[in-house]
């Protein structure tokens, strides 16, 4: 069984490569044609069939990403596209990703992850081991992107969360100055780069296009998840309800924002020794001991030993 599987990965590696080599070396030849045949036509309508207009992509990998997609919405019925799509935004991957494509690339590494596992399970652990260890590897491959996801939401909320002091500031003053809501977050994306200012900026253009400030901005804390913005959010909405100076709202906000920062930041503080205590106990201590009483145990050990 090792061996098949060895015999069929050393076919396959081969056979890429041959497929890799015969590209690059007809590559030049190929391109030749193609600008003879550019020249041969020039200036005569040829018309061409669907098949030959449409890219590799539109035929080949977008069908089969919607098809590994929909594998993978079924074997976890619970997700949803629309899920992935809040997930991709509160990662800041809204725009370079698809939930299509997180599906797919989902089921691609769960594939991988189990033919890797069958492969290096059985030239270790025979047929069981490799069953065992293929599925392990599918279950990893297929959990990876979601924690990759989950990481970047998180430290993306957390520069939200450092940001939104300085952005209500901004506000503030903006407003102050006489300019409207939507006037001084634009101000705002054309002189504060970051998360936040993405986040206001797609916030900005939904209003633009017709969506109510309050769902704006409630798109926008849902996106987020931070309380600060939340908050935030809360207050400009009564504001507006209410009839209340947008500008001594912001400078509240704004002070409330950094008090929540720094007693954030002090916790944080608090709990570092508590995190150092491990490391400690595991790599430090040891080489104390072994520094401290290793020459007494050597001299204890030469005295009986006399």
């Amino acid at each position: 069984m090792p061996m098949s599987l060895l015999l069929f990965l050393a076919v396959a590696c081969l056979a890429g490569a041959v497929v890799l080599i015969g590209e690059v070396i007809t590559a030049p030849s190929r391109e030749r044609f193609r600008s003879a045949r550019r020249a041969a036509t020039y200036g005569r309508v040829r018309l061409l069939s669907g098949r030959q207009r449409t890219p590799f992509k539109e035929r080949v990998l977008q069908p089969a990403a919607q098809a590994l997609a929909r594998l993978v919405l079924k074997i976890s019925p619970k997700t949803s596209t629309e899920a992935i799509g809040l997930k991709l935004l509160a990662a800041g991957m809204g725009r370079s990703m698809t939930p299509t494509g997180f599906l797919a690339t989902k089921g691609l590494l769960a594939c991988v992850g189990g033919l890797l596992g069958l492969l290096f399970g059985s030239a270790a652990a025979g047929i069981g081991g490799a069953l065992l260890f293929g599925l392990a590897c599918a279950a990893g491959g297929f959990t990876i992107p979601d924690f990759v996801i989950g990481a970047r939401a998180r430290s993306r909320r957390e520069r939200v969360r450092a940001e939104l002091p300085d952005a209500l500031d901004l506000l503030a003053v903006s407003v102050e100055a006489g300019l409207g809501f939507d006037g001084a977050i634009s101000k705002l994306t054309e002189h504060l780069p970051g998360a936040l200012t993405e986040e206001f900026g797609l916030a900005l253009g939904e209003m633009r296009i017709g969506e109510s400030r309050a769902e704006a901005l409630k798109k926008m804390s849902q996106r987020v998840d931070a309380p600060e913005l939340a908050a935030f959010v809360r207050a400009i909405i009564q504001a507006d309800q209410l009839g209340i100076s947008l500008g001594r709202i912001l400078r509240v906000q704004a002070a409330d924002t950094r008090l929540r920062r720094q007693a954030a930041a002090e916790e944080r503080a608090m709990k570092a020794p508590v995190k150092m205590l491990f490391p400690t106990v595991i790599f430090i201590f040891p080489s104390m001991f072994l520094v401290i009483l290793g020459p007494a145990l050597l001299n204890l050990t030469a005295l009986f030993s006399g």
